[in-house]
């Protein structure tokens, strides 16, 4: 099958949004479909507003609409709603060609802790860009409910996975650690929620991995802890490794794939009982699930790392990308072939 993937969100940006992306790409290339990414890298881009390190695409119509038509897609997926997804949308409408679209992100979230704009306003924007979907693509069943019940219609469930053979316990290097080790990767921003981790009183070490916008700030703000910045994907799995407890203040995410890629390591989280850590994290036997992150953090401490890497072997990219094929739509409606009258 052909299959066009049109994104904002793609490298040289680390993030969950990539990072599913390029592993659902990946295996379905592995499983001999044609795939033509279109993200910003194919034109002109300018920095995000409030969020500079990330690039959108400056009047991307012209440049999607002309590599769709070369390409002759037999199915279109729209990943984000920027302005790379505006133009593949406004591309399927104006030729009259199906397609389906995700929900990565609780962008109403993010738009209200970065601006102050009401959730409501964003959401009506977002029912109007996904209205015309024929799948929309959500991560868990929590996200999925919360949806319905704002008013969108056509859900469907692509779950996450998470490369075990990558993503593995190892011995880690200790010798210089003041124990425990706490340690949350990820984009420092704001809708992250990461002071909340940042302000417990916890013994031995805090280690942040990521970078973003808040990064100066809280560097200057909490002097105790390490901001290592961002790493590469190859590099990560020692960072989890080193770690005692992986925690996850977000209030604000729909899955969370450090989650899963913490866990696969046999590191047992702590998290706020939410949406994302409430789907994917087995509470008591992966990590802690508590309103009082401090108290999931110290209950984590005591889990066995070995139940948690077991319980993390239940995700696979494989099947993440099978619910995802199920849910593309083929361009153009399938026209059943008219019945051909018997013969007398």
């Amino acid at each position: 099958m052909r299959i066009a993937v049109v994104t904002d969100a793609w490298e040289p940006q680390v993030n969950g949004v990539v990072n599913t992306l390029k592993a659902t790409v990946a295996c379905l290339r592995g499983m001999d479909h044609e795939v033509l990414m279109l993200a910003p890298d194919d034109v002109r881009t300018f920095p995000c507003p409030t969020y500079p390190d990330i690039r959108l695409a400056l009047k991307p119509y012209p440049t999607v609409a002309a590599k769709l038509a070369a390409f002759k897609p037999e199915s279109i997926h729209i990943a984000t709603e920027g302005p790379m997804g505006l133009a593949a949308r406004r591309y399927c409408l104006k030729h009259g060609l199906h397609f389906s679209t995700a929900y990565h992100t609780r962008f109403p979230e993010y738009v209200k802790a970065r601006t102050g704009i009401p959730l409501g306003w964003t959401y009506r924007w977002l029912r109007w860009f996904h209205g015309p979907s024929r799948a929309i693509m959500v991560p868990t069943e929590k996200v999925k409910q919360v949806l319905a019940e704002r008013g969108f219609q056509r859900l469907a469930l692509w779950g996450r996975g998470v490369d075990t053979e990558h993503f593995t316990p190892r011995e880690g290097d200790g010798c210089r650690i003041e124990r425990p080790l706490f340690l949350y990767v990820g984009r420092l921003a704001v809708e992250k929620n990461i002071e909340a981790f940042l302000k417990l009183d916890l013994p031995g070490s805090k280690w942040l991995i990521g970078d973003g916008p808040a990064r100066d700030e809280l560097e200057k703000k909490y002097p105790k802890a390490r901001f290592l910045g961002a790493k590469p994907h190859a590099q990560l799995p020692a960072y989890y490794n080193c770690a005692d407890v992986f925690v996850f203040p977000s209030l604000t995410d729909t899955f969370g794939l450090v989650l899963a890629e913490a866990m696969a390591c046999g590191v047992p989280v702590a998290a706020y009982p939410v949406e994302g850590p409430i789907d994917v994290v087995a509470d008591g036997r992966s990590g802690s699930l508590d309103q009082d992150l401090e108290r999931a953090c110290l209950k984590a401490l005591t889990m066995d790392r070995e139940e948690v890497r077991r319980y993390a072997l239940g995700y696979s990219w494989q099947a993440a990308t099978q619910q995802f094929l199920q849910h593309l739509y083929p361009v153009k409606p399938v026209v059943p072939a008219k019945a051909i009258p018997a013969m007398a």
